[in-house]
């Protein structure tokens, strides 16, 4: 089978990813599909950044396709996302990969063998009431090479890596192989005093548009305060002003310093891909980067029949 031609652009958070894959979409005949770990959830819109508004008329996949409080993992992304881009490819149309979780990247990149880790109860009663320092040394003596800090910091979260990598030890073989890909991947980046700017622009539109009323809704819908602080930097600070524990102000300031501290976390996270053999063409925000791609693809003659720049 023929490897699937596939455009990828990444880039840290307010980056302006989703206006280049849009536009590049509507030139190349393509479709987007989101790689970004916390915009699967339904009814999670404007504290995952959605920009919903922003795709007109281009299909988009993977996003609101689980509900809030559900699990959804890595290895349930590898699986949609390859079923996504084998679909988007069957139809002779371009599958264009967009978004900053550089886990869900690399896990379709890199190809990574994972396999699907039901809870297993025997391993959870064994385990429950171990120290977290013995924990910690289980998980590492398993995973000598683990990277997840907070893996390590939290006891529920040991106990799920140490379950996972059993199950991994266990299951050697895979089931189905991945289709291949013929990738090339494009990286936006702005000046770092930029961006953060674009961070507190953005912070302030999506506070304005009502994401204070999108954390309560949730929380009234079920979804515990820990819950919603697991979902990531705007829940957790959000659901901590609304539990009284900060003033708007405060609340604003450290989030919007932390959203810019996970950006750096995001860079950090694409330079290391780029050490792992991932070639990234950087393409600066400022200097008209949708002409610079398809020029690029242009160039490397990438693209298919029927798709004109």
């Amino acid at each position: 089978m023929e490897p699937i031609k596939l455009i990828v652009i990444l880039g840290a958070t307010a980056s302006g990813k989703t206006g280049l894959a849009v536009t590049a979409a509507r030139q190349l005949h393509g479709e987007i599909v989101s790689a970004d770990s916390r915009q699967v959830f339904r009814s999670m819109n404007l504290g995952t950044g959605k920009d919903l508004a922003e795709y007109h008329e281009i299909p988009y996949h993977l996003i609101d396709i689980a509900e809030p409080g559900t699990e959804y993992n890595v290895y349930r992304f590898q699986q949609d996302c390859f079923s996504a881009l084998q679909n988007i490819y069957d139809r002779q149309r371009l599958p264009i990969l967009c978004g900053g979780t550089g886990l869900y990247l690399d896990a379709v990149l890199q190809g990574y063998q994972l396999v699907p880790v039901p809870e297993n109860r025997q391993i959870r009663s064994e385990l429950t009431g171990q120290t977290q320092e013995q924990l910690q040394h289980l998980l590492l003596s398993l995973k000598p090479e683990q990277h997840n800090q907070t893996d390590l910091s939290d006891s529920q979260r040991l106990i799920r890596a140490i379950e996972i990598a059993i199950a991994e030890q266990q299951q050697t073989l895979r089931q189905n192989p991945l289709p291949t890909l013929q990738p090339i991947v494009f990286g936006l980046r702005w000046p770092r005093p930029v961006l953060r700017e674009r961070i507190a622009l953005r912070l302030k539109q999506r506070l304005a548009a009502g994401m204070i009323d999108e954390v309560a809704q949730l929380h009234a819908a079920g979804i515990s305060w820990q819950r919603l602080e697991f979902y990531g930097l705007e829940y957790r600070f959000i659901a901590q002003h609304l539990q009284g524990l900060s003033n708007y102000n405060d609340m604003r300031q450290q989030l919007q310093s932390a959203i810019c501290q996970f950006a750096k976390r995001q860079d950090t996270w694409f330079r290391r891909m780029e050490r792992r053999g991932t070639r990234i063409i950087w393409l600066d925000s400022d200097t008209q980067p949708l002409e610079r791609l398809l020029d690029h693809l242009q160039s490397s003659n990438f693209l298919i029949s029927g798709q004109t720049p």
